[in-house]
């Protein structure tokens, strides 16, 4: 079938919305008409090359929420047309050792969905250009395209009754936040935590902290309105620059330093790490949760600091979360009144507009956009 989605055609690039002729879907696939996707950083990431390219042109977006409108034949979800869905920007088989040990979020399909092709038939790529040319789908779900095919891999199903315009923000950016504060960061009652970068991944980390009791939360942005942002989202302190951080941080905590820092900046540079990491006390636990150019290596930390103060630095990928079992959870929360959702979105996009959306991400002008296709 045909359908419209925003691609990138060249790196460095824009993206551009063109007609796209969509496969039939096969056996451990279906087609999903996306509702809404949201705008992730991620996807900036790819345009500026920061990011593995496999194959251009490739189909972009990786969160998203909508209804299944085909399956391809029985499969293990047991997913049928009408169900609502969320679609993860990270794969999960659900039996690789790394799925059976409740790390989903590490699947040993996630190098595949990197390649934009089908996992299960490398070269095979699901979306192509209307003159027959291959697509590659970004992290295999493409939720920019208004109608897309995915594996059930990548599928959740949610309750009927969530607004899929905000579902859809669960697929990556608030499962990544809430996770590297709850999961990664391990906080704890009491504990004092900084979160680097409080745009639509940080202010999300921000609330996994106060969900975990956190007794101090430090927002530090320079942006304003990303550091009002985090108050609205329950940081205690909002501030714009490491230094004032740090000094909060000690003295909250006798001098020490803070118990967690999550690192969710923009573009990910090495000093961001050596900051996080001499703000913490002893045994504290650095999260770097955002994405920086491939080529970068090398972190200036102090070795002896890393040794004698029993500090740790962690990756971060999808906030160590396990897509089918943490985004019903996060839901939950959401229905609870638990998890802040609506007030994520600063504002709604419709496709033709979602480069302006990027244009207003990188300006600081949101904490979260949104596509919502028609």
């Amino acid at each position: 079938m045909r359908t419209r989605g925003a691609v990138l055609a060249e790196v460095p690039g824009r993206l551009e919305v063109i007609d796209l002729e969509v496969d039939e879907p096969r056996a451990d696939e279906v087609e999903v008409k996306v509702v809404a996707s949201g705008l992730c950083h991620s996807d900036d990431h790819h345009a500026k090359g920061d990011s593995y390219q496999s194959l251009l042109p490739i189909a972009m977006g990786h969160e998203g929420a909508g209804v299944v409108t085909r399956v391809g034949g029985p499969n293990a979800k047991g997913l049928k047309e009408g169900d609502h869905v969320v679609l993860t920007a990270v794969p999960s088989c659900g039996h690789c050792r790394q799925c059976a040990s409740g790390h989903q979020n590490l699947c040993d399909l996630t190098p595949g969905a990197l390649s934009g092709a089908r996992w299960t038939d490398p070269g095979s790529y699901r979306l192509h250009t209307t003159d027959g040319r291959p697509v590659a789908q970004m992290c295999g779900i493409s939720t920019f395209a208004a109608t897309t095919l995915v594996s059930v891999d990548c599928v959740v199903k949610i309750p009927e009754d969530i607004p899929l315009d905000k579902a859809c923000l669960v697929g990556c950016g608030v499962s990544t936040g809430w996770g590297s504060a709850v999961n990664l960061a391990e906080v704890r009652p009491g504990h004092t935590v900084v979160v680097m970068g409080t745009g639509g991944v940080g202010v999300n980390a921000v609330q996994g902290a106060a969900h975990a009791g956190a007794a101090h939360i430090i927002g530090v942005d320079p942006a304003p309105f990303k550091r009002e942002a985090a108050l609205r989202f329950g940081a205690t302190h909002a501030v714009a620059t490491m230094e004032e951080a740090t000094e909060l941080a000690r003295q909250h905590t006798n001098g020490q330093g803070a118990d967690s820092v999550v690192v969710t900046v923009g573009v990910l540079r090495p000093e961001h790490v050596a900051q996080a990491f001499a703000t913490l006390g002893k045994g504290g636990i650095c999260v770097v949760t955002s994405v920086g150019p491939l080529d970068t290596v090398g972190l200036p930390i102090s070795l002896s600091e890393l040794t004698f103060f029993q500090k740790q630095v962690r990756g971060a990928v999808f906030g160590g979360t396990s897509g089918n079992w943490d985004v019903l959870r996060l839901l939950d929360l959401y229905r609870a009144g638990r998890l802040k959702l609506d007030e994520l979105v600063t504002r709604t996009y419709t496709l033709d507009e979602v480069q302006k959306g990027y244009d207003d991400l990188l300006s600081d002008q949101l904490v979260r956009g949104v596509v919502v296709h028609d």
